[in-house]
């Protein structure tokens, strides 16, 4: 399995390439620094959204999850954070704002 980068620099590094993109980034729970886990939000800004998550394939390779399916409310997908967070009080929680549902990762996503 490759070195992982940590999360905070993952993060930054994400944002900055929606940014350039055009899209918009923000964080919205900052976690560990160096370990926590991350989540996204792709926020199609028409009241629907992705959520993502990290998540290792059968094979050993690093994929993205959809946790809610192709698309949901901003509603469930704040309802589903909440939860997450319970579980984990230093994951991040990161969205992204783009009309065209871009998620800005290198990884497959599932």
């Amino acid at each position: 399995m490759p070195p992982r980068l940590k999360a905070g620099i993952f993060v930054r590094a994400l944002i900055r390439r929606a940014e350039v993109a055009g899209a918009q980034g923000f964080v919205v729970k900052k976690g560990s620094e160096e370990a926590g886990a991350v989540f996204l939000k792709i926020s199609r800004l028409d009241g629907t959204c992705l959520v993502l998550n990290q998540s290792v394939a059968g094979d050993g390779a690093r994929v993205w999850a959809r946790p809610l399916g192709e698309v949901c409310d901003e509603a469930k997908a704040s309802a589903y954070f909440e939860r997450q967070r319970k579980y984990d009080p230093d994951l991040w929680i990161v969205e992204i704002e783009d009309r065209e549902g871009r998620a800005f990762v290198d990884e497959k996503i599932v």
